[in-house]
């Protein structure tokens, strides 16, 4: 369970706008002409994800959903389904990667491709473009899913419904400016000695800055990249700070960041379906920490720390829930592993009662910590960990039947004539 990273200085950015309402209109093709919206995860009394149909009549993210419908009062708002969304990016995700070994998600419906030397496999970075829009195409996702006979329409008659955009560049930037540039079901290519020319056009909110920067910004009456750096760079710094350095140096084009992928080891489930819904929250933090212990005595977490844990269930109504956590210290610990978790569970608990939850460890450390301390080496603490994993499991199974079905083989008399005086069994007792 090792993991490698690779790296690529040149980009393709695949970008697929309002991800999550183009899977949600895949599953209710009656309403996919219709203004809809998607309510936020994390506050499920505020719209998320908006069709162009409803912004056009006025309804913007954020809204309560009493404000958008008394703006559109046909308005259809669905609910949101976090496992939905994630397992179709995820068949984005692998598509990609049979492009190319390097793959990084930057957010719900944006991935970035690396494509270094892909030149020699697929051409120029034109047919590399076509190549990947074919794999996110295939086979027929339901983010590129026309309704209505709009599948068998040529693209340009579609408009962008579910169209993925592409971009082509050095570094991960401008590789996402040229996506957001390019056209539906199109690429656009920016090749090495244009970027400057390139962003020197394109707007201040394409940089990466909290919203209260964009807005001093357009105070300073400052709209494109190219009147930025028109400024010096030490002026933009000290009316900005850190945040000021990174905006300049990325609308100069002086930022080459490469797209990361990590080899990610394979997950860890532990999962429970109850017999009747539950909507306790505190039964469901209990069974939260029982999951992550469960977990953790899974044989390939042995030697392993947590750095990723992610929660899913599954509602009544088919609807989903789910919330991550990603430590800044990795743990093997189930405390430390729990509690972002429950503090998030406080905050957005899921809207309805919980048929099934599912704990999962995503991404992992090498090393043990806590065991470290005691053995010389790693193999010491996987051995350690392994035997006290070990004693856990047999101890849950005295508890849960009353009897230990688990048995030790100990010498008795080795040097009796007769086998079975030899050796005799006796209970595992942990």
């Amino acid at each position: 369970m090792t993991e490698s990273t690779l790296t690529s200085d040149l980009a393709a950015c695949v970008w697929i706008p309002l991800f999550a309402l183009r899977c949600e209109e895949s599953r209710r093709p009656e309403l996919s002409h219709k203004p809809n919206a998607v309510l936020s995860p994390e506050d499920s009394r505020r719209v998320w994800q908006v069709s162009p149909r409803a912004r056009h009549q006025g309804v913007r993210p954020g809204m309560t959903i009493g404000q958008a419908i008394g703006l559109c009062g046909s308005l259809a708002v669905f609910e949101p389904d976090p496992i939905y969304y994630d397992d179709q990016f995820a068949r984005l995700l692998l598509a990609l990667s049979n492009i190319s070994p390097v793959v990084e998600p930057a957010e719900l419906g944006r991935v970035f491709v690396g494509v270094d030397g892909l030149e020699g496999l697929y051409g120029s970075p034109e047919e590399q473009l076509k190549i990947i829009l074919a794999a996110v195409r295939s086979p027929s996702p339901v983010w590129e899913r026309g309704t209505g006979g709009e599948e068998q329409r040529p693209a340009k008659e579609r408009g962008d419904r579910g169209e993925a955009r592409l971009g082509w560049g050095r570094g991960k930037f401008v590789a996402w400016v040229a996506a957001s540039r390019a056209k539906p079901g199109e690429g656009l290519v920016i090749r090495d000695g244009e970027e400057k020319k390139f962003l020197a056009s394109q707007p201040i909110a394409v940089l990466p800055m909290d919203p209260d920067s964009h807005h001093r910004l357009w105070r300073l009456g400052l709209k494109t990249l190219g009147q930025l750096i028109a400024i010096p760079e030490s002026a933009v710094v000290s009316q900005f700070g850190k945040e000021g350095r990174a905006a300049w140096q990325l609308a100069a084009g002086l930022v080459k960041d490469p797209v990361i992928g990590t080899a990610k080891p394979q997950p860890i489930v532990a999962g429970l379906e109850f017999s009747s819904p539950i909507a306790d929250r505190t039964i469901l933090a209990g069974t939260l920490e029982r999951l992550i212990d469960q977990a953790l005595r899974h044989p390939r977490r042995i030697g392993w720390r947590v750095v990723t844990a992610r929660v899913r269930a599954v509602l009544e109504q088919g609807a989903s829930w789910m919330i991550d956590a990603t430590l800044k210290d990795p743990s093997a610990e189930r405390a430390r592993i729990a509690a972002p978790l429950l503090v998030k569970l406080e905050q957005s608990p899921p809207t309805g009662a919980v048929e099934k939850i599912i704990v999962s460890f995503t991404a992992f450390a090498p090393g043990t910590t806590e065991l470290q301390l005691f053995a010389r080496d790693a193999q010491s603490a996987a051995r350690a960990g392994r035997r006290r994993a070990l004693r856990s499991a047999a101890g849950e199974i005295k508890t849960r039947l009353n009897h230990s079905n688990l048995y030790r083989v100990i010498e008795v008399h080795p040097w009796s004539r007769l086998p079975e005086r030899r050796f005799a069994l006796i209970d595992f007792d942990p």
